[in-house]
Formats: C-alpha cells, sequence, structure tokens
C-alpha cells in the first residue's frame, strides 16, 4: 500500500472516529474463517459496521480525529478489530451473545457517548448501558406518569360523585 491510500485510508477512519458516539475495539484473531463470516453476518444484521485495521493505521486516525483518545494507545497491540453503532450497547450485547458459541471477541476498550472503558471485564456495564432511545422511553414515561395519575384521580372522583348522586336520588323521602 503507497503512502498516499494510507493517508486517505487514515483520513476516512479518522472522520469515521471524529463523527461516532460509540465505536468498540476488539481482538477477532484466531477466529476461522467461517466463524469470521459468522461474525460479520451478525454484525450486519444488528447494524454493527465491523472493521479489521492495523493498529499503527488505527494510532494515526484516533490521533488525527481531533478528540482526546490517549486511552486507547495502550490497548493497540496484536489484532484488533473495531465495530461502529449508533446504539451504545448493540456491540457489546452482540460480543456477549458471540461468545457463547466463540471464545472471541475480546473487547480491547470502548468509546461510548464520551466515556471511555478499557478493558474485557467491563462488557457487562457495557450491555447493561441504556440506549438513548431507551432513555429517551423512559423520560417519556416518566413525564406521563403525573398527569395519568390526575386523569385517573379525576376519573375515580367524578366516578363516586356520580354514584352518591345517583342513590341520594334514588333514596326515598
Amino acid at each position: 500500500m503507497k503512502k498516499e491510500e494510507k493517508n486517505q485510508l487514515i483520513d476516512e477512519l479518522a472522520d469515521q472516529l471524529k463523527g461516532a458516539n460509540t465505536f468498540y475495539l476488539t481482538d477477532i484473531s484466531s477466529l476461522n474463517a467461517e466463524t469470521t463470516s459468522r461474525l460479520r453476518r451478525t454484525c450486519f444484521k444488528k447494524n454493527v459496521q465491523l472493521k479489521v485495521v492495523k493498529n499503527t493505521l488505527l494510532h494515526k486516525a484516533l490521533e488525527r480525529s481531533g478528540k482526546n483518545f490517549d486511552e486507547f494507545f495502550p490497548v493497540l497491540h496484536g489484532s484488533t478489530s473495531i465495530m461502529f453503532s449508533e446504539v451504545s450497547n448493540d456491540p457489546a450485547k452482540l460480543i456477549k451473545e458471540f461468545r457463547r458459541t466463540a471464545p472471541k471477541p475480546i473487547l480491547k476498550g470502548a468509546y461510548v457517548e464520551e466515556s471511555v472503558y478499557l478493558g474485557d471485564d467491563q462488557l457487562d456495564a457495557l450491555v447493561n448501558i441504556k440506549s438513548r432511545f431507551e432513555l429517551i422511553g423512559d423520560l417519556i414515561g416518566l413525564l406521563q406518569s403525573p398527569a395519568r395519575n390526575v386523569i385517573s384521580a379525576l376519573q375515580s372522583g367524578g366516578n363516586n360523585l356520580s354514584g352518591i348522586v345517583k342513590t341520594l336520588s334514588e333514596k326515598p323521602e
């Protein structure tokens, strides 16, 4: 690969890293072709983009991205693949689910909404992170709850009041 091609690849990757709210660095080395193909199909189904990159190119792309990704530099050794996703916990769920049948991918690090997670022991924490859409749903539910309570209280009070009026009107004097 010529130097111009490498620079173009680094710039493309840096732009992708700059615009990404979520990416995971993983190790998928020593997976056979069949397992790797199954992983790629699973990523495609879950809307997760999987790229295998050289560590030196990724290191330069992280530096050029304009964000502070210094914490990832120590984990850039061995084979590295990067997973991009719009939903913050989808790659973590994918990794955990895929590991039921294969020993890898191993999580090296993750960048989720400006937070950095390093090491495979962070996988459970990443799985439990609520996605942006789940948080918005929870917030809407919380905002609707007081209104529902007021409406139900008004409706039940109206039913009780009409029951009392009806009983009083039917009562012989």
